[in-house]
């Protein structure tokens, strides 16, 4: 009797993620790069869904069942919405849609998470944060041991954070990233740098001596995948900075370098208190932030120095 053939096991579903802030920075390229290798990427957004792969939520979460019934049975949820910091003066109305734009639209995605039966919940909770947890921390190197600094921002990361609670309480690991200075091209604070070097009208802002803790684009969105995964299954914060910070001195240095550009204009704290207004104490503030749990955890940075990220960025990485 001829052997029955044996059947070849049912392929296995591609994984599915939904991501907030899909149009940013981070978002575009954390999409991109998930959809190279087969995921399933949801894109959350909070005007009419205009295409296949998006789905409605409520930043405001006064309709929580719509924005659960978008993340159920979803792997995973990235949330990465909020208004930009350097987008617009810090007037009082902006401040408050800052703070809003991240605290409600937290507090609404843990509150549909938690609200969805354990069956259909997320594994992970991937929560935007930011290093502006720390406040200014002058020449004192800091990690996700160190508690919240003071200041507008850090009472935001603080709030920001607290929001996504109802996740990691009903059993979803939950993880707060902590971002620093992402090194681009094109986007986010440091892609405003590149235009001004690039014409010969760089410098340091106020005396340079500020630290600033960058990650390349490639190594941040490496990072997030690295706190998708299972293993090593990292919960609560991390840091997403280089492992090497340096002054606003040396950054604008390696640009000078890099860019084959003079960088002789400096712009002084009182100017850039006149242009910014508050937002230049945070410009101006020192911040030397380490990624120690996500190097402890095993993850290689591919750009490990400023010189690094800034070459990746041009693509003139050797």
């Amino acid at each position: 009797m001829a052997a029955m053939p044996q059947q070849s096991p049912p392929p296995a579903a591609a994984p599915r993620i939904a991501v907030t802030g899909s149009s940013g920075l981070i978002g575009s390229a954390l999409t991109d790069a998930l959809r190279a290798d087969g995921t399933d990427v949801i894109r959350l957004v909070r005007r009419p869904p205009g295409a296949a792969d998006e789905r409605w939520w409520d930043p405001s979460g006064r309709q929580q069942e719509t924005t659960a019934a978008s993340i159920a049975g979803c792997d995973a949820v990235v949330h990465l919405a909020g208004a930009g910091v350097a987008d617009h003066r810090w007037t009082a109305r902006y401040k408050q849609e800052l703070r809003d734009s991240r605290v409600l639209g937290t507090a609404a995605i843990a509150a549909a998470i938690a609200a969805l039966p354990e069956a259909d919940r997320p594994r992970v909770l991937v929560c935007g944060s930011a290093i502006g947890w720390y406040g200014d921390t002058g020449t004192d190197a800091v990690d996700e041991d160190a508690p919240a600094g003071t200041g507008f921002l850090a009472d935001v990361c603080r709030d920001w954070e607290a929001a996504a609670l109802p996740a990691a309480d009903v059993g979803v690991r939950t993880v707060y990233a902590r971002t620093g200075l992402v090194v681009a091209r094109s986007g986010g604070a440091w892609g405003k740098l590149f235009p001004l070097f690039k014409a010969g009208l760089g410098g340091r802002l106020g005396d340079g001596n500020q630290f600033w803790s960058a990650i390349s684009l490639a190594d941040h969105i490496a990072a997030l995948r690295f706190l998708l995964a299972d293993e090593p299954g990292l919960s609560g914060p991390v840091n997403l900075t280089g492992p090497h910070p340096v002054t606003n001195r040396e950054a604008t240095r390696v640009m000078g370098e890099v860019l084959h550009r003079p960088t002789v204009f400096t712009a002084p704290a009182p100017l850039l208190r006149v242009v910014l207004g508050e937002f230049s104490d945070d410009v101006l503030g020192s911040q030397r932030v380490l990624p120690r749990r996500l190097l402890e955890s095993g993850f290689t940075f591919r750009h490990p120095t400023v010189e690094d990220a800034v070459r990746a960025a041009l693509g003139t990485e050797s």
